[in-house]
């Protein structure tokens, strides 16, 4: 692991040479903006029914127009949507060296296989965390822009907290996905492997099971499912630790033992 800061910059170099920070920020902003607006709809739920707004639905899913409805609406992007997102970027990140031809050129180099892939690991964890923190400061922009009521401390706090343990838990969600570009060659597979988990995510959870499937572990902590589902057990953090473990395990073995022929 000699070499392992300067495989960080690398794959650092790759991604601010390309569109996806920007592409990726952007899709990502859409959160806090999507959450303000329907605080404004709460707000105002009158005006929003003559403009032709969905208020009843919005009344159903934020609740009412404070903050800690809309940091909890945030910390619900960030494991539903955040989670897409994450998985896009985490297949970039791997599966780009398939797309664009470069294995070869990489696997050449004199830096093991192993630097290489904790390096992508890195900057795609790095990645993720860095959107969440600008997507966060965008969120207090935009909730200060639609004028919502004070909040104490304790409440921006509380919302805080809920936000990093979300993001920890999704991020950790996603290395499968990297495994997934590493086996599946490309971009394809792996964002194939992100639908289905979301999907499976909603259809576990409608049916009870959702703190035992580690894709839907993230949304209940958020509190998608309502405030009795965030305080979730041991078992449930133990299945998202277990699943990103063999996740990374697979894409290192991968990465080690596979002969790399593309």
């Amino acid at each position: 692991m000699t070499n392992l800061m300067p495989a960080i910059w690398v794959e650092l170099l790759k991604a601010r040479r390309s569109k996806m920070p920007l592409l990726t920020a952007l899709g990502f902003s859409l959160a806090p903006f999507a959450g303000g607006f329907f605080m404004i709809v709460m707000k105002d739920p009158d005006l929003a029914r003559r403009l032709g707004m969905i208020s009843a639905k919005a009344q159903i899913i934020a609740g009412s127009a404070d903050w800690q409805t809309y940091l909890g609406f945030l910390a619900q992007a960030t494991a539903i949507g955040g989670f897409i997102l994450f998985a896009l970027i985490s297949s970039w990140v791997f599966g780009r060296e398939y797309a664009d031809h470069t294995l070869k050129d990489l696997l050449a180099l004199p830096t093991s296989r192993s630097t290489i892939v904790l390096a992508k690991f890195v900057v795609v964890m790095l990645w993720s965390a860095v959107l969440t923190i600008i997507i966060y400061l965008i969120g207090l922009g935009v909730g200060a822009a639609v004028a919502l009521p004070p909040a104490s401390a304790e409440i921006f706090w509380q919302g805080t907290i809920t936000i990093a343990i979300t993001i920890c838990l999704t991020i950790a969600l996603v290395t499968p996905i990297a495994f997934s570009a590493s086996a599946g060659h490309g971009y394809l597979p792996p964002m194939s492997v992100a639908i289905l988990a979301v999907i499976l995510a909603q259809v576990v959870a409608a049916a009870g099971w959702g703190e035992y499937f580690p894709w839907s572990v993230p949304a209940l902590r958020a509190g998608a499912a309502g405030p009795q589902y965030a305080n979730l057990g041991m078992i449930s953090y133990m299945m998202v630790i277990l699943t990103s473990l063999a996740g990374m395990i697979g894409t290192f073995v991968w990465w080690e033992l596979v002969d790399q022929t593309h």
